[in-house]
């Protein structure tokens, strides 16, 4: 498959209608890669707090549009990031939508864990509860957002589910980078996945972004990283590799805690 994560870099110079163009543009750039990735919250800036409420829309609201038209233009699948949803009973959502190449919605998930303690996303977002894997023709992708990448329990889910390769939307603070790096490749080797993780660049309200955007094959090599700036990281990766990975190292076979709490439920 061909990959490619588009770390993209937010202005809050520029109204959110033209960051929509500006990143269905750099999909449509992306003409005849297989996979599209584009970072958490472009639309708003993942630590603009203070616009969440004012530029949150529903699920088919305008970034729906845009992007379901840019993957159809791109004939690519398209993990479209995230934006903030604004549910029918008014909770905001932190939410990733991903489109096939026929511009056809596939899935949307709303981020389980939110990122601020008792601040920030924390108290402004709702948090989903549902695990979403979305099955293309070469493998099946398991789907999270930034803050999860610490979770290691949703990730576990996600590989009983059938996910092959994991794909984390973010917009992952500068001064954490180490975190996203140490903590993609952990989440790669402990699930025997491949793990792609798309950063933004730039600065969301004061706050640094790292940047790094990162692939993981499924024994924890690093088979490309980004740097702090904005680009367009590409690669090339055998989603076939996670299979063989598991068979010919089967430490998935020998768990036992996961195994115990099924019986027990």
């Amino acid at each position: 498959m061909h990959a490619s994560l588009i770390q993209m870099a937010v202005n809050p110079d520029k109204s959110v209608n033209s960051r929509r163009e500006r990143a269905a543009s750099l999909v449509a750039a992306q003409r005849g890669a297989d996979l599209v990735l584009l970072p958490e919250l472009w639309p708003v800036g993942a630590f603009d707090y203070t616009a969440f409420a004012e530029e949150a829309e529903p699920l088919q609201g305008p970034t729906h549009r845009i992007m379901a038209k840019a993957a159809a233009e791109a004939g690519v699948w398209l993990h479209a990031g995230s934006f903030v949803e604004r549910a029918e009973d008014g909770t905001l959502y932190n939410t990733s939508l991903v489109f096939s190449p026929e511009g056809e919605r596939a899935a949307a998930y709303r981020k389980i864990h939110r990122f601020g303690f008792d601040k920030g996303e924390a108290v402004l977002m709702g948090a989903g509860e549902e695990l979403v894997t979305v099955a293309l023709p070469e493998t099946i992708l398991g789907l999270a957002t930034c803050y999860d990448l610490r979770f290691p329990e949703q990730f576990r889910g996600l590989v009983d589910a059938g996910a092959e390769t994991l794909v984390v939307s973010a917009g992952w603070p500068e001064r954490r980078r180490s975190h996203w790096t140490l903590l993609a490749q952990a989440r790669a080797v402990e699930n025997q996945a491949y793990v792609l993780a798309v950063g933004s660049a730039g600065t969301h309200a004061g706050v640094e972004q790292a940047g790094h955007s990162i692939v993981v094959d499924p024994w924890g090599e690093v088979l490309a990283e980004a740097g702090a700036a904005e680009e367009v990281l590409t690669v090339e990766f055998d989603p076939a590799r996670a299979t063989t990975t598991r068979e010919q190292f089967p430490a998935l076979k020998d768990r036992r805690l996961g195994l115990a709490q099924r019986r027990l439920a």
